[in-house]
């Protein structure tokens, strides 16, 4: 016969509401020693809570929604894995993926369905400007982090934001491009536009104009198989670089920065395909630092995101919100960090 919550709370000597809260992740005004005998408990009789039960009680579960652009993208898989560590081993809870594509109906339609199943936190990797269709679900008790977008300046918003300074990933690595020497710069990017990207472009614009080199800079939008190209990133890079390397003259830039780590190495993938060395022919500079970033060859000089630091501040803030409905939404902002590799030259 399984064991009960009851059994647990006896075996403790402490009430039920105790080992509840435990179980639900409010142990944070607890006693160590109090904390430990319940712990030690529940291992003890190797209780493991009805989560069916308990949503019927409750109307909710101990889980939340992670909405991606897609899972294509490598990076994203990496920030799923940080969140869901943290939402499992800090506060009990498990993590529902849904790959999205950026599109508003299916973000709307994911958080319709997560409500359905008693989830009553989601956060959302969008970057669109408009996140109407998000605040609708609030009014319904979902709880709502956004991540990769800043709040909207003079809104008052229901929703947390947290987010990497994206205009100061743009110009660090505009930056080191130009402290190499290179003159001749490109920004490369899909041409599905979101906040965030329009963010790094303004930091490559800040950093070209710091150095009096807008005349010899450009941006370089290429076509992807879906609007903003999450799922093809990589094969986009490849085919763009296999026509710059053929259409390429004295007026082409020396050195590249992509939106990201994945149109950075197809950028690389299709210049070795075309019979150019990076960084000899050509310069590339990517941002996310993801892990295969570091393994390519040669290394990708990128952006590092604090991502881990990031995948938990998000997690407590849903944690703390659904604890506290009075916790006012706010904004976080992180700063990055360049990474120096091998695949930018040095002409100085």
């Amino acid at each position: 016969m399984s064991s009960t919550i009851q059994d647990v709370a006896n075996h403790a000597g402490v009430s039920v509401s105790t080992v509840s809260n435990v179980l639900n992740g409010r142990s944070d005004r607890m006693g160590k020693s109090t904390l430990a005998k319940v712990e030690a408990a529940i291992a003890a009789l190797n209780f493991r809570p009805n989560r069916v039960a308990r949503q019927l009680k409750t109307g909710t579960t101990a889980m939340l929604g992670l909405l991606v652009p897609s899972i294509a993208n490598p990076m994203y898989g990496f920030i799923a894995r940080e969140i869901e560590s943290i939402a499992q081993e800090r506060y009990g809870y498990r993590v529902m993926l849904g790959n999205t594509y950026r599109d508003k109906e299916k973000e709307a339609s994911f958080i319709d369905d997560l409500l359905a199943y008693g989830v009553r936190a989601v956060i959302v990797i969008s970057s669109l400007a408009d996140e109407k269709h998000i605040e609708a679900a609030m009014r319904h008790g979902m709880v709502v982090v956004s991540y990769d977008r800043r709040a909207t300046p003079g809104a008052t918003s229901l929703i947390d934001h947290v987010s990497v300074d994206n205009f100061r990933s743009g110009y660090l690595a505009t930056r080191h491009l130009i402290e190499c020497g290179h003159e001749r710069l490109g920004f490369v990017t899909a041409s599905g536009k979101t906040l965030s990207r329009s963010e790094k472009l303004e930091g490559f614009w800040s950093a070209v104009d710091e150095a009096g080199l807008r005349r010899h800079a450009q941006v370089i939008e290429i076509k992807t198989g879906s609007v903003f190209g999450d799922s093809d990133m990589a094969d986009a890079g490849r085919q763009h670089a296999a026509h710059m390397a053929h259409a390429r003259d004295a007026a082409a830039p020396s050195g590249l920065i992509a939106i990201n780590d994945m149109l950075a190495l197809g950028l690389m993938a299709g210049f070795h395909d075309a019979g150019l060395k990076v960084p000899d022919d050509m310069s590339v500079i990517g941002m996310d630092d993801m892990f295969l970033s570091s393994l390519a060859n040669p290394g990708l000089s990128t952006v590092r995101l604090p991502v881990k630091d990031m995948a938990a501040t998000m997690v407590e803030r849903i944690i703390a919100r659904l604890g506290d409905p009075a916790v006012t939404p706010s904004e976080f902002l992180f700063q990055p960090e360049f990474v120096a590799r091998q695949s930018v030259r040095d002409f100085r």
